[in-house]
């Protein structure tokens, strides 16, 4: 059996490409390995060609794309066979939505809030301007509604074997109300000619029997279809009738009989352009296609969660990473709900490993969830790079951002203008929901209606502006003493920046935010309202943040790239050792059980690319230099037209670090890298909305992108440029080659479970998604590592560039975690003092269990010892020895271990030891 918290994680991918038969095929490679549990993307049927997972649309179900149920019974065999447990990413947040293939949501377009599934959707049904009737906005259309139905675009069928009505927009299904079918079917007999045939007088008599449908009715509806379609001839008679609906541009009568017909249904077709200012379902993040769940609700909650639930009873799963934990309404009562449905499937109380995906900002502190090992690690993966960057070499790439840019090298301004944007275009109509619901709720009571809603809306836009993190976690009692301080410092900050009249408007702004207005004694407020409109908040500053922060702000600010990583600070000034130490130490205590990563399926670049990268503080002259020279020899190439300048020169300076991080040795660069450097390009410049948009996109200047990439990387234009990129390339790839070895160290050391995205043993240079997506080449790697059984680190290290030195060391690694299991799962965290005139390059420390003990040493800042990344370091003449008072073992001798004997065969070293049961090594004190 695997152990019930994992010691060692593999994340797979899983398409139809590579599905449930492909995965079960590498499992003796991740055994072999040293893998201890499978980490899959969803499993759950997801939208058809799905490429992620993310867009489930039938939790009760498996995949069939992946090989269905029947393909999942085969991976759970062979994970069984060689005693791997299995985590799966489950997405309670939200569903794919639209087309035709998610029974919920296509039940909640025919019946509108009669749907028993209409509840498990966050759904405004009174928003819709002009509109006597409640309904859900569809913005599907790709133009404007009336050109797509004077083009014959939305088309009116009938399905014979359902004997059911539904318009449809090319893929997308729109099932047509029941209540209306009898004046349709009168329109249809007459316009077919048929009221005096057999099968045509048998449709009228339905319709007059069925009046009850002339409103929602899901009783009789049923009958009413079954009955329809055993009408003998009616179909031929529906086919021809369906003619009065027929629009085109020609045909004004039919074009306005369909438009009618539309316009009294439980939705509102309309452009995807309106899905910024007026949508009214709640959506994960901006994507149109991705519906928000209502997972509070009880019922819903139950119906997603049944085929997880049976999975456990049945032992086939052993964990569960929670995406987008902050899309919910409450985190908090959905971990509990979560743990009793794993108790109960249980039967006992056993471990059940369960991480949340959870982005937490500088100096917040993740905030305990019943159940809940940790997150995914996203925090733990920026606190290893910002203590393997130089901070010296940060504060010269301040200047050369700052002369760059012409802008201070701080990152707010950046995050408060892309707020300013984001909530003008993207995220426009969630943030009028919440405003129409606080001037709602500010007019309920005298003391408080005269705030004008204009004036709430510019309060509430403040508060957004400078609410610092991604939410505040209050339940329905109210906040916690720490959300509550975050609310007061952000109400303050917004105040500062208020420059008409307060009269009371952010006191009155913050008690809403905190349900103070509900406390007994003040003026009544509706409680529903108050308490929707504060939980609806926490649900808003996520998606905000985020598109805010790592999808534009992290597109515009590029003093050094591997800072820009989700979670990050891309304006950070390094970590300290002691201070990496302090957090290191805490996290023993607090989280030794969630995920340590350094890449993800989400992360900005690769794990090695942004290893690479952040060796430029290393050398930040020489790269300053060398950008100079780059933007001399480049400029012929690019696209200049009036005020138009492609690429922008902060964007010619973030293409630089994308070709030093992606670039493969001794290769070229051939058609399939300039077009991966392209489309990285192209997304790059949309996320970060400056000279172009997702939104509006700006033709001319990406094509001018696209051709000077294409040009600076053609030999025949830019031969000169070419040969000192690579000269530049080879020093830095060493340079990154140690920073990876470095970072895979103490991911499979430190406290926490390390996590390997799928190709990751070997050196991953890949960029953003879809990019990072691409198959694996698993035959390759199982082939190498049955060759590495007796490493030879000097050999291996001689042909570095080939990855296998990486994927020896990851075994290496995982070999000695499942040997001192205990050691690393459960040991303390102990910081080594280092003396010498190098210290400052080495971090030492301890992980021990009892008196069991293993000795971690990592090399940071390897410029001095490289020549500057021209060289394998030597490490003979460095001034570094480490304390290892009150340890002992085979390849110890006395208490100093000099540096040059711990990298006496690898520049990274992970030894056993016996510890004296005093032992406690001298520490040193954190320091900012």
């Amino acid at each position: 059996m695997p152990p019930a918290i994992p010691l060692a994680t593999y994340r797979l991918q899983l398409t139809a490409d590579f599905d449930f038969d492909k995965a079960a095929a590498i499992v003796p490679y991740l055994k072999a390995l040293g893998i201890t549990h499978l980490y899959a993307s969803p499993v759950m049927k997801a939208r058809k060609g799905s490429t992620h997972g993310y867009d489930t649309v039938d939790h009760s179900q498996f995949n069939p794309e992946l090989g269905g149920e029947a393909g999942f019974a085969r991976l759970s065999d062979a994970l069984a066979q060689h005693d791997l447990g299995l985590i799966i990413d489950f997405v309670p947040n939200h569903v794919g939505v639209h087309f035709a293939d998610n029974p919920w949501w296509l039940d909640v377009l025919e019946w509108g809030q009669a749907s028993p599934h209409a509840v498990s959707f966050d759904i405004d049904w009174d928003q819709l301007a002009y509109r006597a009737r409640g309904g859900v906005l569809l913005p599907i259309l790709g133009s404007p509604y009336g050109e797509a139905l004077e083009r014959g675009d939305i088309e009116l069928r009938y399905d014979a074997d359902e004997g059911s009505f539904s318009a449809w927009y090319f893929e997308h299904r729109l099932p047509i109300a029941p209540e209306r079918y009898g004046e349709m079917l009168r329109v249809i007999v007459k316009e077919a000619d048929a009221a005096e045939t057999e099968p045509g007088k048998r449709l009228l008599a339905l319709t007059a029997r069925y009046t009850g449908l002339r409103r929602p009715n899901r009783r009789e509806a049923p009958g009413f279809k079954a009955e329809l379609k055993e009408i003998a001839g009616s179909a031929d008679i529906i086919d021809r009738g369906l003619a009065a609906y027929r629009s085109a541009k020609d045909r004004p009568a039919q074009t306005l009989a369909l438009h009618h017909l539309l316009e009294r249904q439980h939705y509102k077709l309309g452009h995807w352009r309106l899905a910024s200012s007026d949508i009214n379902y709640r959506r994960f993040f901006d994507v149109n296609g991705l519906a928000g769940l209502r997972v509070e609700d009880a019922s819903t909650f139950a119906a997603t969660h049944r085929l997880v639930k049976q999975l456990i009873a049945d032992g086939k799963l052993q964990g569960i990473r929670l995406d987008h934990i902050d899309g919910l309404r409450d985190p908090a009562q959905y971990c509990q709900r979560l743990r009793r449905l794993v108790r109960d499937a249980q039967g006992n109380t056993k471990p059940f490993y369960t991480v949340i995906e959870k982005i937490l900002c500088e100096h917040e502190r993740l905030p305990r969830f019943a159940g809940v090992q940790g997150t995914t690690g996203y925090e733990w993966m920026n606190i290893i790079t910002q203590v393997l960057v130089d901070a010296k070499g940060l504060e010269a790439l301040n200047e050369t951002w700052r002369q760059i840019s012409n802008r201070p090298p701080r990152l707010a301004p950046y995050v408060k203008d892309a707020k300013r944007r984001v909530l003008e275009t993207l995220l426009t109509s969630e943030f009028t929901v919440l405003t129409r619901l606080l001037a709602r709720i500010a007019n309920g009571h005298y003391s408080t209606r005269d705030f004008s809603a204009d004036s709430l809306r510019q309060a509430l836009e403040l508060y957004v502006l400078h609410f610092p993190v991604y939410r505040t976690y209050l339940t329905h009692s109210g906040p916690t003493a720490l959300d509550r301080k975050l609310i007061d410092d952000t109400i303050e900050r917004a105040r500062a920046e208020w420059f008409a009249a307060d009269e009371g408007i952010f006191d009155f702004l913050r008690d809403a935010l905190t349900m103070d207005l509900l406390k007994p004694g003040r003026p009544p407020h509706s409680a529903p309202r108050v308490r929707r409109f504060a939980l609806k908040v926490q649900q808003f500053t996520g998606p905000m943040m985020a598109k805010s922060l790592e999808d534009t702000a992290f597109y515009q600010f590029h003093r050094l790239l591997a800072l820009n990583e989700v979670g990050g600070d891309p304006a950070s000034n390094g970590f300290t050792i002691p201070a990496f130490h302090e957090a290191m130490r805490a996290r023993a205590k607090e989280w030794p059980q969630g995920m340590t990563a350094t890449a993800t399926h989400d992360t900005k670049r690769g794990e090695d690319a942004r290893a690479r990268i952040a060796a430029l503080s290393e050398i930040p002259g020489e790269w300053t230099s060398a950008v100079a020279r780059w933007k001399v020899l480049n400029a012929p190439h690019l696209a200049l037209d009036g005020n138009l300048r492609a690429p922008s020169a902060t964007f010619e300076y973030m293409l630089y670090q994308t070709l030093l991080g992606a670039w493969s040795l001794g290769e070229t660069a051939d058609a399939g890298f300039v077009e991966r450097i392209q489309g990285y390009a192209l997304k790059a410049a949309r996320e970060g909305k400056e000279e172009t948009s997702w939104l509006n996109p700006h033709e001319a200047y990406e094509n001018g992108v696209e051709s000077f990439i294409g040009k600076i990387l053609d030999p025949a234009q830019s031969s000169e440029f070419l040969e000192a990129l690579q000269t530049l390339a080879r020093r830095v790839a060493l340079l990154g080659a140690l920073n990876s070895l470095s970072q895979l160290t103490l991911k499979a050391t430190l406290p926490g479970v390390p996590d390997f995205y799928q190709g990751t043993e070997c050196w991953d240079l890949s960029l953003v998604d879809p990019d990072n997506r691409r198959p694996v080449d698993f035959a390759a790697r199982q082939t190498a590592l049955a060759s590495l059984e007796a490493p030879d680190w000097r050999g291996l290290i001689k042909t570095w560039p080939d990855g296998q030195l990486k994927l020896a060391w990851t075994r290496h690694l995982l070999k000695l975690r499942n040997e001192l299991a205990d050691v690393f799962a459960q040991g303390e965290y102990q910081p080594l003092q280092v003396r010498g005139a190098h210290a400052d390059h080495v971090i030492a420390f301890t992980r021990r269990h009892g008196r069991t003990a293993a000795i971690v040493v990592v090399g940071r800042q390897f410029a001095p010892f490289t020549q500057e990344g021209r060289q394998w370091p030597a490490f003979e003449g460095v001034d570094a020895t480490i304390d290892i008072t009150g340890y002992t073992g085979p390849d110890l001798a006395g208490n100093q271990l000099p540096l040059a004997q711990a990298f006496r065969d690898f520049p990274a070293a992970v030894i056993e030891a016996r510890a004296a049961s005093s032992a406690r090594p001298r520490q040193q004190r954190a320091r900012s």
